[in-house]
């Protein structure tokens, strides 16, 4: 079936004319995290009340996003997409971007809004999602004008055993020791890239990419490498962790704040997509 008919029968079956994409940065202080909770502020919670002053509601159906951050956590790279009617899209969508920043809060930004192929799923065509973690081991703390996304850690850190640290965690794994546990859900996943620097300032960041994260993988893997890279764990420790098959009470979270989605990656062609979505979908299934 060629690409462009399958996008047209797509659009048939599911009822709709318009795929958007949106790309999103937040800083997430302020937010309980991405999704919409009873009484409580959050990302999709303030996206969806925007979208319904603009459009109406019920307009924009199906927000997706491509991973759901915890409170706390920040974005510069998020991905979601909602589905619209061609009309509305073709009379609303070359100025959609502007009224939707004349109205979102300050902490929240829709960067860019363009038409998705029928195919493209936010979640489930994604190829990765990178992170960044931010650490300072000034003695004096973080910057002012960091605190906000910069751990600052009361020890001393060396980079050479954060990164000795990192490489066993590196490949396919069951990351259960790291993962809050899902029912039914696998926790099997393949981290393709795990590394740490020092910028400019003397800041450090581990960027952490990977197929996709269970819930605080990230976090949990970020503090079990700084116990390491302080000298309190050997730097085998983290790797000895992933023979675990729970939680490990020996693994702490580290604070949300420093952490920040930057990207997410997503095939370039139709027919990949939505290769990539079926592959995913049979990846995610319950575990037996």
């Amino acid at each position: 079936m060629k690409a462009p008919f399958a996008g047209r029968l797509l659009r048939l079956i599911r009822g709709y004319d318009v795929r958007a994409r949106l790309d999103i940065a937040y800083d997430g202080t302020d937010f309980s995290g991405w999704a919409v909770q009873p009484g409580r502020r959050t990302v999709a919670g303030s996206l969806v009340s925007v979208l319904e002053q603009v459009l109406g509601a019920d307009v924009a159906t199906g927000l997706t996003v491509a991973g759901r951050t915890d409170a706390g956590v920040h974005a510069t790279g998020q991905v979601a997409h909602v589905d619209l009617p061609d009309p509305v899209w073709a009379a609303t969508g070359p100025t959609l971007l502007r009224r939707l920043a004349g109205l979102l809060p300050g902490d929240v930004r829709v960067t860019a809004l363009t038409e998705a192929p029928a195919e493209f799923d936010a979640r489930f065509s994604a190829l990765f999602r990178r992170y960044v973690y931010r650490v300072t081991d000034a003695p004096w703390g973080a910057n002012p004008l960091r605190r906000l996304d910069t751990l600052a850690w009361p020890r001393t850190l060396d980079l050479d055993r954060l990164n000795e640290a990192a490489v066993g965690l590196h490949g396919e794994h069951d990351f259960a020791a790291f993962c809050k546990r899902k029912e039914n859900a696998t926790t099997v996943r393949e981290v393709t890239r795990l590394d740490w620097r020092r910028d400019a300032s003397g800041v450090l960041e581990a960027t952490v990419q990977a197929d996709a994260f269970c819930q605080a993988m990230v976090r949990s893997l970020v503090g079990a490498m700084l116990v390491a890279g302080d000298g309190r764990r050997d730097t085998s420790w983290p790797a000895a962790q992933l023979t675990r098959r729970e939680r490990s009470s020996a693994v702490t979270v580290a604070p949300a704040h420093g952490l920040t989605l930057v990207a997410v990656g997503y095939p370039e062609s139709s027919g990949a997509l939505a290769a990539r979505a079926a592959a995913t979908r049979r990846l995610r299934a319950p575990a037996s």
